[in-house]
């Protein structure tokens, strides 16, 4: 009896042995953030992207990529590329704050004469004022492998990708994936600029147009337009203030003049002179709580 009396009371009887030698005993659970979308995390333990990837584009021989992963370890440090995805990086070491985080999301192509040249994967985590961003290269290999990993600039990356998807020689090509219509478009457009018709950077931003049409780089206007609908938003928002404001003076009216009726004296909560309300009405907001006298 008192053999089975120990092993069931075992970890107890530890506990009373180290709190009477003084000793404290200190449990750290360690996060376990090795991998993507790691089955033993919780839901909302896993990697959180700030902006969903694009479109998959670019050359159709690739699209077989998507919906894959590529790892590379180098150092402590694991990478998982997913072509049209992101690019994620995982510290192995059981650190507490070991770090796993997004490096970029999928965002565009780079695309120089007449070839794609990089895929750029944007909006990662944010690191001091920026975001985290990557740029893929693509060069020939006997498998679909990432090569290597750099760190060029402050959270820039670089990485290489291997694969023999791209060892033909027209693989990277941009021309040949375009529709027949934007081809013909880039044709008019080489003669135009053949005829000195335009200039250098006229003939790059119809270049462009083209590229983004197809959905290979993201269209510049779209920046421009969130910063216009973020700019409508503020003066919705301030005509709101405003009409708020009017609707609070008006019941503050009512009842002064309520009690006025009833012969009873009011005065402010914050010991102030009360402003009259002939006063109020001449006077104007400003961007804070103060009142801005003509």
């Amino acid at each position: 009896m008192i053999e089975v009396f120990i092993r069931q009371h075992l970890p107890l009887l530890a506990c009373l042995v180290a709190l009477v030698l003084g000793g404290k005993m200190k449990i750290v659970e360690e996060p376990n953030t090795f991998g993507l979308n790691n089955h033993l995390l919780s839901p909302g333990s896993q990697l959180q992207a700030r902006v969903p990837p694009s479109p998959v584009s670019g050359p159709p021989h690739l699209y077989r990529l998507a919906g894959k992963c590529f790892s590379y370890t180098e150092s402590m440090y694991k990478y998982d590329f997913c072509p049209f995805h992101n690019v994620t990086q995982h510290e192995q070491s059981f650190r507490w704050n070991a770090y796993s985080g997004i490096l970029g999301v999928w965002h565009e192509w780079e695309i120089e004469n007449n070839t794609f040249t990089a895929m750029w994967m944007r909006e990662g985590d944010a690191c001091g004022s920026k975001n985290r961003q990557t740029k893929v290269f693509f060069t020939c290999g006997n498998s679909s492998k990432l090569a290597r990993v750099s760190e060029p600039e402050t959270c820039v990356y670089f990485l290489t990708f291997e694969t023999p998807l791209v060892c033909h020689a027209h693989s990277l090509l941009v021309y040949p994936v375009l529709s027949e219509k934007l081809q013909k478009e880039w044709d008019e457009i080489e003669q135009a600029r053949y005829e000195d018709l335009l200039t250098e950077q006229g003939y790059k931003k119809m270049l462009r147009d083209v590229f983004e049409e197809a959905g290979f780089l993201k269209r510049a206007n779209q920046l421009h337009k969130q910063e216009q609908d973020t700019a409508s938003l503020k003066h919705h928002n301030l005509e709101q203030c405003t009409q708020e404001f009017e609707k609070q003076r008006a019941e503050i009216e009512r009842l002064r003049s309520l009690l006025s009726q009833h012969n009873v004296s009011y005065e402010t909560d914050t010991g102030r002179p009360t402003i009259p309300l002939t006063t109020l009405q001449n006077q104007r907001l400003r961007g804070d709580t103060g009142i801005l006298e003509e």
